[in-house]
């Protein structure tokens, strides 16, 4: 079993003993939904439950270790041991009782630390996980099989900072570039969803500085905004498929009358007109 030097050892026993060895390929944060020092979060994995994280870490930095990290772990579901032996390594800190707040300056650099550690002892991949069993860096609510309850842990807030300022500080001391090599990130449904919501969407172009958080209506109302590109091509698609239907149902309303073909055009032409007009309405709100 491996044991970080810039942890203090608390190990939980039987435990520690009892669980099952791992190979670590993966490197997860979590929040534990509580202001815990390291101490108290070994104290509820000791007396309250059967599961446990490698790490704790409070608020103040304080940083303890009470699984070496080539045993099992209990705090990542499918990722705990997985049957070729692999496993992730599981990191809880302090947080307030939602789970809302972002980690302390002293908790990120801990982060940062013991994930170096994580990736020079063990060879966890500079990488965020693209998969549930890919190896590399990520968070507990990032993969459905991680998280089969579907909270969100470590929390929003967490999860930005993770992003823009733990995962690269991680690379950056690591291996001394700036910024981590851009990986491809395969999203599971539940994140595919929390994009598609419409969070800070904007109303002029103005205010797009000031949006906290882009969506993909975020994107497209911005285009909106800015040239209509996006609009201009949609309602050209849709003014083309309801004349199209408009024309073809009005042809069949005429096949066989006894009307002249300066009539029919004149019918289609008006079916058009009034399938443009309920075309514009349906995409723009007005009739203009």
């Amino acid at each position: 079993m491996a044991w970080y030097p810039g942890a203090v050892k608390m190990e939980l026993q039987p435990e520690s003993d009892a669980q099952q060895a791992i190979r670590p390929t993966q490197f997860i944060v979590h929040s534990i939904v509580g202001p815990w020092t390291a101490r108290r979060t070994y104290e509820y994995w000791r007396d309250s439950t059967n599961l446990e994280s490698h790490f704790g870490i409070g608020y103040a930095g304080d940083i303890a270790q009470y699984i070496g990290t080539e045993t099992r772990a209990d705090a990542n579901a499918a990722a705990n041991r997985r049957s070729d032996g692999t496993g992730a390594i599981s990191v809880e800190t302090a947080s307030n009782l939602t789970a809302t707040d972002p980690w302390t300056d002293e908790q990120v650099e801990e982060l940062i630390k013991a994930g170096v550690w994580a990736h020079q002892r063990h060879g966890i991949p500079l990488r965020l996980c693209r998969w549930a069993s890919d190896p590399g860096f990520g968070w507990h609510k990032m993969h459905a099989a991680w998280n089969p309850s579907a909270h969100s842990c470590p929390g929003p807030a967490r999860i930005r900072q993770f992003q823009q300022v733990v995962f690269p500080g991680i690379v950056a001391r690591a291996t001394g570039k700036t910024a981590p090599e851009k990986e491809a990130l395969v999203a599971d449904k539940d994140d595919v969803k929390t994009l598609a919501k419409t969070d800070g969407v904007f109303d002029s172009p103005d205010k797009a500085k000031d949006n906290p958080h882009w969506t993909m209506e975020s994107y497209l109302r911005y285009d909106y905004l800015q040239n209509r590109d996006t609009l201009k091509i949609v309602r050209s698609l849709a003014t083309q498929v309801a004349g199209l239907t408009a024309t073809v149902n009005k042809l069949a309303q005429l096949a066989g009358s006894d009307v002249d073909t300066a009539q029919v055009v004149d019918a289609v032409e008006r079916a058009i007109a009034d399938a443009v007009v309920k075309v514009d309405v349906d995409i723009t709100g007005t009739g203009a």
